[in-house]
């Protein structure tokens, strides 16, 4: 159960992010999560969205160098150690997360983690083991 993320690479210089998000906004598009990394050079931003073909299309015609990434997207207890649950059940599998970022819901005493791994299969199974369902993708909900 993985979702699509959106990378976009973006020049590291005043505005560039604002013009991204200017071309989101214009078009009606819902971001789920987002995080933004950066070199000394571009920025890579990480959206979930709720219609991915829409902002593909969208940031394509834009001009925007994207591209789409499997992920795993994790709700868990907002209480010390619920991080810890979810790492403990990749590892015991020797499943290495190459990215990670936290994003806001609306369920009191969640949490929600996205997690870039390189086998999402993999990494599901040995979440499922556990216990813990990933998330659904959330596109045109």
């Amino acid at each position: 159960m993985s979702i699509r993320q959106i990378s976009v690479f973006l020049e590291n210089k005043p505005g560039s992010l604002c013009e991204l998000t200017k071309v989101l906004a214009e078009n009606g598009v819902d971001m789920r999560a987002f995080s933004l990394a950066e070199t000394s050079d571009f920025g890579i931003a990480r959206l979930i969205v709720d219609d991915v073909y829409k902002t593909t299309t969208v940031l394509r015609d834009a001009g925007f160098v994207h591209r789409i990434t499997p992920v795993i997207a994790v709700a868990l207890s907002d209480t010390p150690g619920g991080l810890n649950a979810i790492l403990e059940a990749l590892n015991a599998e020797q499943i290495n997360v190459e990215f990670m970022y936290a994003f806001l819901g609306n369920t009191p005493g969640k949490a929600y983690m996205v997690f870039k791994v390189q086998d999402p299969v993999a990494a599901t199974t040995a979440l499922m083991r556990q216990g813990i369902t990933p998330l659904e993708d959330w596109e045109n909900s």
